[in-house]
């Protein structure tokens, strides 16, 4: 998310001069806005995403505000999501609280940003003192690398989709998630995602990229979605690519795919049943299960 999102930034800044960064520093519990999220905001235009919800709209709205102003220096703004809160009020009941930092982009940022986007693994350090100024008195501080995000893409919204975004929102992972039906519960609850999108299962190969960081998760209503899906990515290259559901149901999803000329050698690379062996029963479980299976693969090679 990182690098691509500064790729977007260097874009936008070139034509319109001048924005402003919001990143998010901090978060605690169920917080929609999580460590490392950012949105820039300018004139005409906006980008990435804090958690979205009135919090968010509400944050641009002030963004847009500090673009009539002259310059500014860094500062944060705390957001407690619980009406309760005696200051601080995000507008959101979801429980948790985040810190967003506030940055004055203008064209004296392009060579910075240029080391951000080239240099592999680069350190960018936020505080209060500005972006990749070093201090050992600062008062607030983040730090991270614009290394590849591994991503997550679950496809299926349903309960356990839901349980798996939260517990790998909690570990490194950047986490997509998509479903073919409208108006999900499950799918309108799920805080947990930088994106979350209602897709033909029929067109998922347009939504979901290749890539040595990219990991599949699919976990569909059924039968029939999950053979749509699988036909559709097998062939593709994933870190990961794992499929939900009975060892009788995968093993005639295969025989079928096989029958039909799929290649032997892609099926096999499919982890199915998905998630390591913990006699998982409840939903939480499968997906820690599931979760451990990515770390797993993960880390594999490091």
């Amino acid at each position: 998310m990182t690098l691509d999102f500064y790729k977007k930034l260097s874009e936008i800044l070139q034509v319109e001069k001048r924005l402003v960064l919001m990143i998010v520093i901090s978060n605690e519990g169920s917080s929609p806005g999580r460590k490392g999220f950012k949105m820039l905001v300018t004139k005409n235009q906006m980008y990435g995403t804090i958690g979205g919800g009135i919090m968010e709209h509400k944050l641009v709205e002030f963004a847009e505000s500090l673009l009539d102003k002259p310059s500014f220096e860094p500062f944060i703004k705390h957001q407690i999501h619980d009406k309760s809160a005696p200051k601080d009020q995000s507008g959101m009941i979801c429980s948790g609280q985040q810190t967003i930092a506030f940055y004055d982009i203008n064209s004296n940022f392009l060579p910075l940003l240029n080391q951000i986007i080239t240099e592999e693994n680069f350190e960018i350090i936020y505080n209060n003192l500005g972006i990749n100024v070093p201090s050992e008195t600062a008062e607030w501080s983040f730090t991270e690398t614009n290394s590849l995000p591994q991503k997550v893409y679950v496809i299926g919204g349903g309960h356990v989709g839901l349980a798996l975004s939260e517990t790998l929102s909690k570990l490194d992972f950047e986490i997509h998630i998509f479903d073919h039906r409208e108006n999900l519960n499950t799918m309108e609850q799920n805080n947990f995602v930088a994106t979350k999108q209602i897709v033909d299962f029929e067109e998922i190969d347009k939504y979901v990229p290749e890539g040595g960081n990219i990991y599949v998760v699919i976990m569909s209503f059924g039968y029939r979605t999950d053979d749509i899906i699988i036909r559709k990515l097998i062939d593709k290259n994933f870190k990961y690519i794992g499929l939900l559901g009975s060892k009788e149901k995968i093993a005639t999803l295969f025989q079928n795919m096989i029958a039909d000329g799929f290649n032997k050698d892609n099926i096999a690379r499919v982890y199915a049943p998905i998630g390591i062996d913990i006699k998982s029963e409840t939903t939480q479980e499968i997906a820690i299960s599931v979760a451990a299976q990515l770390i797993r693969v993960k880390n594999q090679n490091r």
